[in-house]
């Protein structure tokens, strides 16, 4: 019988009388035991003042110790955590908390001004850092940890997606899946109670929570915080708190190589990075440099699909599709071919081997809180579709293609926008790169790329010329070039809003005419006409979106 812990509770539970240093942040130091004291505390709070099993709470906290206290203490007390993104404003704030019906909201005076002015009838506020909430958590300062009420299918988390097609939906987890996914990662990654994980990504994510704080939790590994992510205190952090494992998600990878290179960078104690979208380019960049591994992974919020990547894993891939993964056409609902790889691992044919990744087999999706529409989208068939595109080599590895939404179809041709981003992320100015669909007048899609960094329209087109797996449909017709990469609050690319925005933008963007190889610069007063179409005479000209070069 597996004597692995079963709830969140138990876990937390077990590092009572554990003294050694358990938690740091900005200087300050927690041992195991004043964790586990300070969730106890807070969990009898809970207790009082939100009776019962089955409540939720609101966090709208940046990554203070505050936020694996009310983890760990509503996990004692059988509440539930809906993590609220700080970077949402008004309306959608209000709809965040009161769409997850938080009785109870634990936010910091920092985040005070985002709450003045929405009407949250019923939600009760507590100020952490303040007086009156000292004075409300010390007659609870000698509570101790008990887990035996606490079950597997207590749900925990409410953790909301990006919300880039609409209003975020909020996924629920329970307490026995994220102490189950703590447990796995720790054997997949061999991590202990000797390591150290670096938590820098925002906590209201469920990267930070599922994939940093509960394998920690499950070794008993201490815990050091980053209030908000820094790409210049990425390095000093890391060697202040000797931490040995971090995830990120997002450009928060290439926002670290962007830093000044030190002829030390290699001396640091990390061991391992975990994470998504940072990309094969990037993963070896970062490796040269830091001497440290990344492992893209792959892991819906939802817990719907997993994939594991394992030593032998080839270079690009995330890992070996497990037991009912299949890549799906989207159309057809048959299987895809398998993918065709050139030498150097260059996908040959996309547009048959792209597909959806869907799990056939039972798998762990718990839902998502009163959104039906959204969950029955997801389990089309009585099967798990993804919405994220790969494809499988003959050997049965799984590629990330990007998601659903970026495929972008040119004159008949599916093209995946991540396949192209990788590409692109090799043009020596780019410090990051989103490649997006904006419409063609007559049919279809044209491919449009946002690049931040430095451009020079004759370099890229040689660039270009000189890639051998770009096809024929994938040169961006329009490149809009920005300082820095528009992302939301957990480094992911606002793909919506570039898309919303197309050329109606104030950047600089920069065209392609049909049947040349050149681009030239839109001239900024015609920036936000109507898109040329992608056949016949001169249609910018005729649109009165006159091209001036360089």
């Amino acid at each position: 019988m597996d004597s692995r812990r079963r709830t969140v509770a138990e876990l937390v539970g077990a590092r009572w009388g554990d003294h050694r240093p358990g938690l740091w942040f900005e200087g300050r130091e927690f041992t195991h035991h004043e964790v586990a004291a300070g969730a106890a505390a807070r969990a009898a709070l809970l207790t009082d003042l939100l009776p019962g099993a089955g409540a939720h709470i609101g966090v709208l906290l940046d990554n203070t110790p505050e936020y694996p206290l009310w983890l760990g203490a509503a996990a004692l007390a059988r509440t539930a955590v809906a993590g609220v993104n700080p970077t949402r404003r008004g309306a959608e704030l209000a709809r965040d908390i009161l769409h997850t019906e938080c009785r109870l909201l634990i936010t910091e005076a920092s985040h005070l001004p985002l709450l003045r002015g929405l009407d949250l009838p019923a939600v009760r506020l507590l100020v952490t850092g303040t007086e009156e909430y000292d004075t409300l958590l010390a007659p609870y300062a000698g509570a101790e940890p008990d887990a035996s009420r606490a079950d597997p299918e207590d749900r925990l988390l409410l953790c909301f997606t990006s919300g880039s097609t609409g209003a975020p939906k909020a996924a629920l987890c329970s307490q026995g899946r994220l102490a189950a996914a703590g447990h796995s990662l720790a054997d997949q990654f061999r991590l202990g109670p000797d390591g150290v994980h670096y938590v820098c990504m925002p906590m209201f994510h469920g990267n930070a929570v599922i994939a940093d704080w509960a394998p920690a939790l499950a070794t008993g590994a201490g815990v050091a915080l980053r209030r908000r992510f820094s790409a210049s205190g990425f390095l000093a952090d890391v060697r202040a708190y000797r931490a040995t494992y971090f995830t990120y998600v997002g450009r928060a990878v290439q926002y670290v190589l962007a830093t000044e290179p030190r002829e030390d960078d290699r001396d640091n104690p990390l061991r391992l990075g975990f994470g998504t979208e940072a990309g094969a380019e990037d993963a070896a960049t970062f490796e040269r440099r830091f001497g440290v591994r990344l492992v893209e992974g792959y892991g819906s919020s939802e817990g719907g699909a997993a994939i594991q990547w394992a030593p032998g894993t080839p270079r690009g891939a995330v890992g070996r599709a497990g037991p009912g993964l299949v890549v799906l056409d989207q159309e057809t609902g048959e299987e895809c071919p398998p993918a065709r790889l050139d030498a150097a691992g260059r996908l040959l044919n996309g547009d048959e081997a792209i597909g959806e990744l869907v799990n056939t087999d039972p798998n762990p999706f718990e839902g998502y809180w009163r959104n039906p529409g959204a969950e029955a989208e997801r389990r089309r068939g009585g099967w798990y579709w993804t919405g994220d595109l790969f494809y499988r080599d003959r050997d049965g590895y799984l590629y990330f293609a990007g998601r659903t939404d970026d495929r972008i179809r040119v004159d008949g041709e599916n093209l995946a926008a991540a396949m192209i981003e990788n590409i692109l992320a090799r043009y020596e100015g780019a410090a990051a790169v989103a490649v997006y669909a904006v419409p063609d007048p007559v049919t279809g899609d044209q491919v449009m790329a946002t690049i931040a960094g430095t451009f020079d329209p004759v370099a890229f087109a040689d660039f270009l010329a000189a890639q051998p797996d770009l096809g024929t449909k994938m040169a961006p017709r329009f490149v809009r070039v920005v300082e820095r990469m528009l992302v939301t609050a957990t480094h992911k690319i606002q793909r919506a809003r570039l898309r919303k925005e197309g050329l109606g933008c104030t950047d600089p963007v920069w065209w392609r005419p049909p049947g040349r190889k050149t681009y030239r610069r839109l001239a900024p007063e015609n920036a936000e006409g109507p898109l040329a179409p992608t056949r016949g005479p001169s249609p910018v000209r005729r649109q009165g979106l006159e091209p001036r070069t360089r």
